[in-house]
């Protein structure tokens, strides 16, 4: 009998490690639960409480819902407001990097489980960063679900796909996906091979463009293989019928690149503005009902730098919601 009790046991004791360890260092005015969106995976969620329609927060690749520990409460006078860290980091679950456990569906859908358990109906999701594809993946496939999306720097192309401009992840993926058919057979091969010819002579040009822009860029550190299976999740959005608040930092602020690279940092800069100007762009075009909003000189955490000015955006767009 004593046996029986003792992992439950130990696992409620590292629980409760964990949470003493998160209260310690955060002492943010939120309550920590943990919500399990499928068999094995747990996601943190924290509630800043208040009360009106709920807003979710979901944060960047590598944050987690602690990012929004101090910019969060400002929200709490209209609004009851949460944060979810996704898996593979903080102290939600960190399933294995493969079988599309990290696919940007599979992290929409993380956060309508959680949506679900804790009984939130029609919540305005905002997103930084990468989030802007969890927004995405719901906006498009289950609008009904959602009163609005506000993206901080984050409708990029993972977020809406633009052909003109598409995302090498999301080319490598479609190409990859056009091998798979062909290798499992009853297909017909002929007609495939001529389809994957074009598609890789689209994809050398895409590389060429990518491996240009990255020259320019300060070396970036190896991804891990959550990273990797994050950027290899991307999946192509088009249509979002939903009211969207798209803010971004363009072009960004350069002003750490190195001094005496002064060539190298004017190349960055155009290389920037020219991408992030497409990116906004393309969501005009695509999302026509969308409030489009660019911040020159901003850094990437744009509702940091410049919480005043996003701050504002957000109660604009957030009080002409139905």
């Amino acid at each position: 009998m004593r046996e029986r009790w003792k992992i439950p046991f130990l696992l409620s004791a590292s629980l409760l490690l964990r949470l003493h360890a998160i209260a310690q260092l955060d002492s943010s005015p939120h309550k920590v639960q943990f919500v399990t969106v499928e068999q094995g995976v747990q996601l943190e969620v924290l509630d800043w409480g208040g009360s009106g329609r709920p807003l979710i927060f979901l944060a960047g690749a590598g944050d987690t819902a602690h990012r929004f520990d101090g910019f969060a409460p400002r929200f709490t006078g209209q609004h009851h407001v949460y944060g979810i860290t996704r898996r593979g980091f903080g102290a939600s679950s960190k399933p294995a990097p493969a079988n599309g456990n990290y696919s940007a569906d599979h992290l929409g859908d993380d956060v309508l489980a959680v949506m679900k358990a804790l009984h939130v109906e029609r919540p305005v999701l905002v997103g930084h960063s990468l989030a802007g594809q969890e927004l995405s993946s719901i906006g498009s496939r289950f609008p009904e679900k959602v009163s609005g999306l506000i993206y901080l720097d984050a409708a990029t192309g993972f977020a809406f796909y633009d052909p003109a401009h598409p995302p090498i992840s999301i080319e490598m993926n479609d190409i990859k996906k056009r091998i798979d058919e062909i290798e499992a057979g009853g297909v017909d091969e002929q007609k495939k091979l001529l389809e994957l010819e074009a598609a890789v002579a689209k994809f050398e040009t895409i590389l060429h463009q990518s491996n240009a822009e990255v020259a320019n860029m300060p070396p970036l550190p190896p991804r891990s293989p959550i990273g990797a299976a994050l950027n290899f999740g991307a999946q192509k959005y088009t249509s979002i019928p939903v009211a969207a608040l798209a803010i971004y930092a363009c072009p960004h602020n350069w002003d750490r690149f190195p001094a005496n690279e002064p060539d190298r940092k004017a190349a960055l800069i155009a290389d920037d503005t020219a991408r992030c100007t497409a990116w906004a762009n393309a969501f005009r075009r695509g999302v026509p009902s969308a409030r489009v909003v660019l911040i020159p000189n901003a850094y990437h955490y744009v509702y940091l730098t410049n919480e005043t000015q996003v701050i504002a955006e957000m109660n604009e767009f957030l009080a002409s919601l139905h």
